[in-house]
């Protein structure tokens, strides 16, 4: 049974380019950027991989537009150059964690 009208926002919905959100998105994370380069709790590792992520972001761009002219297919549609993209953001989490990681170990020797 479906609930939903077949005209109705889910529709409306479908005709909305995504790309905008993805651009509006890097506001609020350069402003999270901005203050987490001011913070003394974040490590400077971690710091790098959330730079990274950024770098993710700009890469994902320009294999899309390559998989577009290239191949006329959406990115997600050819595996090497998604992996590629996808790449990026592995190393930029990997950073991420691995810096935090490295904080507990400290903050566990000091307080053993």
């Amino acid at each position: 049974m479906n609930f939903l009208p077949e005209n109705g926002l889910i529709s409306l919905l479908n005709e909305v380019d995504p790309s905008i959100f993805f651009v509006l998105s890097l506001f609020p994370y350069i402003i999270f950027l901005y203050y987490a380069q001011k913070s003394k709790a974040i490590p400077k590792i971690s710091l790098w991989g959330f730079r990274l992520t950024i770098l993710f972001v700009f890469m994902t761009i320009i294999f899309a537009i390559i998989a577009l002219k290239l191949y006329q297919d959406d990115l997600t549609n050819i595996d090497g150059l998604h992996g590629a993209a996808e790449a990026f953001l592995t190393l930029s989490d990997a950073l991420v964690v691995f810096g935090f990681l490295q904080m507990l170990k400290t903050k566990e020797v000091k307080n053993s």
